[in-house]
């Protein structure tokens, strides 16, 4: 038995795939957690259509191979579309847990009751990101600053507003990713948004986002139970 794991952790877009392996992956691979991410969908094809139904079949075709491989997912809230299990339980909730946990639940319920033979049950942990992959770059305040170019005081003016990062996002126009494009307009989030998550780090990261670090904490769960078979 060996002493890591693999996760494949389909991703929405090409930005959360880059985040993914530029960013999160090596964090893990020092605590022996291996993760690919391919982007929903077929090679080539542009990202940001979060359809359940779309995603069910990365899901099943990840499950269906490698058995001792983890399947895992990073997808925002924000852009799901309505066919999404979970949603309209998740819309009445006002914290960003409640709306998590509800999503996340619900789409483990439906792929476990759709590939129990598959391992589903311990092999798929999904990861619902409240509300955008930008979120996770107000953890660090200076740093944002530096990077956007303006004032610390005008990123912890939105702390201050939404209460944390992951709560940041209360109508159309204030999503994280709109807030950034308002404190500096050639803000990208194929390049700026990676570069910035770089010199933050996950660490600085999971110490401001409860969610994201629940995640993460389930996933090295799977390493410390993997070594313990060994």
């Amino acid at each position: 038995m060996s002493d890591y794991i693999e996760v494949m952790v389909v991703a929405e877009g090409y930005t959360e795939k880059r985040f993914i392996e530029k960013v999160l992956s090596p964090y893990l691979a020092t605590k022996n957690i291996f993760m690919q991410s391919p982007m929903v969908g077929k090679p080539g094809q542009k990202g940001g259509d979060v359809r359940f139904s779309r995603m069910e079949k990365d899901f099943a075709m990840h499950l269906k191979q490698r058995k001792e491989t983890y399947v895992s997912m990073f997808v925002d809230y924000y852009g799901i579309k309505t066919d999404w299990p979970g949603l309209d339980d998740a819309r009445q909730c006002t914290s960003p847990k409640g709306i998590a946990d509800a999503m996340n639940r619900a789409t483990w319920e439906r792929v476990v009751a759709k590939f129990t033979e598959q391992g589903a049950g311990h092999r798929f942990i999904p990861f619902i990101a409240v509300h955008e992959f930008e979120a996770l770059l107000f953890s660090d305040v200076e740093i944002l600053a530096a990077q956007l170019k303006v004032d610390k005081s005008a990123v912890e003016k939105i702390l201050k507003e939404c209460g944390a990062p992951e709560n940041i996002n209360n109508s159309f126009d204030s999503t994280p990713y709109k807030r950034l494009k308002r404190l500096y307009a050639p803000y990208k989030k194929k390049t700026t948004g990676i570069t910035i998550a770089n010199l933050i780090g996950i660490e600085k990261m999971r110490s401001k986002c409860p969610l994201f670090d629940e995640w993460l904490t389930t996933l090295e769960k799977l390493q410390e139970g993997q070594h313990g078979k060994a």
